[in-house]
């Protein structure tokens, strides 16, 4: 079985539907509301554990019901939260959610206990962390945590995924140099390298930059557009699966979930990115963000009804040195 750490957020989500986005200082009515474990964290932690993999969680939870409800939720899930605290008198992290009839979403967040897990907190869970084959980080929590957890997995040989979002153009490059898999979306890249990603080859070229950075792989999300994986030796895109999208939200953290899952698991690379945007093309055919995470025998009946040509990806050229 599979383990991994990650060090991340946890919120409680709470989603409007609407028939479309309001324009500015507009007030629509919304046709439903929900409301439920996320935060980028606790849902990539919670894909990974509906997979098969054993979890570890390091966080922050508030000291409030919402907290309560977050650790609940984890352990409900089997995964292991000796490592979630609570900040004391702290509110818990908070999402508003708003998503259109297209499942298009828009996400407003507030840090609350999440902007309380700090480097202490990563030394006390060194010895779980050195156990684990992967380490998930996010950008919910604070930047020096990151760099905290970044500089110890370096040192302990455990590989690191992080996920730069929500985006910071403050995000320190030079300290991510031990970083194995940066996983960003279109706008995340395009930030972080200072370069346009509107095409393919803008993409490939953003990516390299930060490939000189000492990333080891940049594995970008392009929602319908697929997946672009970048190394050193390889470019390769995976297209979408053709699904009716019903809403996006988490559909990112599903796939990094997956990703860290099957390739924790022993799967190469290419094989994981595919096999986690086919997780991440049916999280969004269901509404929410965890509820809407597979099994690993629903994940397996889905991916037996898809068509096996188009869905392993077109291998580039390899970038010129």
């Amino acid at each position: 079985m599979a383990r991994l750490a990650v060090v991340g957020s946890n919120n409680i989500d709470l989603v409007a539907y609407l028939p479309r986005m309001p324009e500015r200082g507009e007030t629509l009515e919304a046709t439903r509301f929900e409301m439920g474990p996320g935060g980028k964290g606790a849902n990539q932690a919670v894909a990974a554990a509906r997979l098969g993999s054993q979890v570890v969680m390091v966080s922050k939870i508030g000291d409030d019901i919402f907290g309560r409800n977050m650790l609940a939720n984890l352990q409900e899930e089997k995964i292991d939260v000796r490592h979630v605290r609570v900040a004391p008198g702290t509110p818990n992290g908070i999402a508003s959610i708003l998503v259109d009839a297209a499942g298009e979403n828009m996400i407003a967040i507030v840090k609350g206990a999440n902007g309380h897990l700090m480097p202490d907190d990563i030394r006390l869970a060194e010895d779980a962390l050195k156990a684990c084959r992967i380490v998930l980080l996010q950008l919910e929590i604070p930047l020096e945590t990151v760099y905290a957890t970044i500089g110890f997995c370096t040192r302990s040989g455990c590989k690191v995924i992080l996920n730069p979002a929500p985006a910071k153009a403050e995000l320190n490059l030079r300290l991510l140099r031990g970083v194995d898999f940066l996983v960003p979306n279109r706008t995340e890249l395009a930030m972080l390298s200072g370069m346009p990603t509107t095409a393919g080859e803008d993409i490939v070229a953003a990516s390299r930059k930060l490939l000189q950075a000492g990333i080891a792989t940049v594995i970008t999300t392009l929602g319908a557009d697929g997946v672009m994986l970048v190394e050193k030796e390889v470019v390769l895109h995976i297209p979408a699966v053709p699904v009716k999208a019903v809403d996006t939200t988490g559909a990112g953290d599903a796939f990094i979930g997956a990703f860290a899952h099957f390739h924790a698991e022993g799967k190469p690379v290419a094989e994981a990115v595919q096999l986690a945007a086919q997780y991440a093309a049916l999280s969004v055919t269901r509404r929410g963000a965890q509820k809407s995470f597979a099994t690993l025998a629903t994940f397996d009946a889905f991916r037996s009804a898809l068509p096996a040509k188009g869905q392993k990806g077109e291998r580039l050229r390899p970038p010129k040195r």
